[in-house]
């Protein structure tokens, strides 16, 4: 009877959210709604034969905490054009509040200009949300952290460190944590502390144009099960290239680890010639049918942690306590 009561008030407490989803990423907001014990919004997201994008929502949201959940990743303009239909859908429905929950953050690398006349593509995407009609962003694992500063609505800002650190737990004592560049080194030096690792940074160097990139390893690796670790891995060639000079530097084994599988190109080739123990990632993109073929690549859900802040955002309680 007790069990039927408390069940009745999380339900009665969540009765105001409202989860609706795109078509990028729907098993991940499945589970999503799973942790939640809360239904799907029904929602029709669809494109016309011109390539148009057109969304139905088929549930009353007015006065209704709404959660727009969408990954901006391949393909890229479109799963950008679903959210932005489906926010602007919300909005003129009189939903209360619209978050745009974006486990994978697309255009995040264009985050700065690098060469004269080049945009800065994350800001523009930042704007084009807001403008949409969201009222906060919660996104996880930001390529640069200075994108939060791009919106100028509340951004609660996720990390899959928690549940990428539970798993590597598993691995052998004698590891060393590898940061597979300078920009790096802040994140791999916090999975090091956390798991009593030693650390190791890949110094990448090309002396001439045209010439093979040369990866100098600052660090002790001989003799260690070496995990290297980035946010993302897109064609995986860099990856595959810090393994091998790994390898060579005498570590026993090398793991990869990373927040968002982009997997462009031919990254599944060359990942599966790599000399890759396990490829460690996360569900905050969805991976192709190739990519599951690929036994190397582990897979594990952010769907807890997503459901975890979404309850917290719903009930105006910290995000941020989640990683204390």
């Amino acid at each position: 009877m007790m069990r039927r009561l408390a069940v009745m008030q999380e339900t009665h407490n969540l009765s105001r959210l409202r989860l609706f989803s795109g078509n990028s990423n729907t098993a991940l907001v499945h589970k999503i709604a799973e942790h939640l014990r809360t239904p799907m919004g029904k929602a029709v997201v669809k494109t016309f034969s011109d390539g148009e994008v057109n969304v139905e929502i088929n549930e009353s949201v007015r006065g209704m905490d709404v959660f727009a959940i969408q990954s901006i990743c391949s393909p890229v303009n479109n799963n950008l054009m679903e959210l932005l239909i489906m926010i602007d859908a919300l909005k003129r429905a009189s939903a209360e509040r619209i978050t745009a929950v974006l486990p994978y953050y697309g255009y995040a690398r264009q985050d700065r200009k690098v060469s004269p006349r080049a945009p800065i593509t994350a800001k523009l995407v930042a704007d084009l949300i807001t403008v949409a009609g969201t009222s906060r962003i919660l996104t996880m694992d930001l390529h640069a952290g200075q994108i939060q500063g791009f919106f100028n609505i509340p951004v609660d800002h996720l990390f899959a460190a928690p549940i990428l650190l539970e798993y590597l737990k598993n691995l052998q004592n004698d590891t060393v944590m590898v940061s597979p560049d300078a920009g790096g080194v802040e994140r791999a030096r916090a999975f090091a502390k956390r798991l009593d690792a030693s650390l190791a940074i890949i110094d990448k160097r090309r002396d001439s144009p045209n010439v093979s990139e040369v990866m100098n390893i600052i660090g002790d690796v001989k003799g260690l099960v070496a995990v290297i670790l980035d946010d993302m891995v897109d064609t995986g060639g860099t990856l595959a290239r810090a393994a091998h000079a790994l390898m060579e530097k005498g570590a026993k084994k090398v793991y990869a680890c990373c927040t968002h599988p982009v997997l462009s190109g031919r990254a599944i080739e060359i990942l599966s010639e790599a000399p890759i123990e396990e490829m460690i990632v996360t569900d905050t993109i969805p991976l192709s049918a190739t990519a599951r073929e690929l036994s190397k690549i582990k897979v594990l859900s952010v769907s807890g942690l997503l459901a975890d802040a979404i309850e917290r955002i719903y009930n105006d309680d910290s995000v941020s306590s989640l990683f204390v």
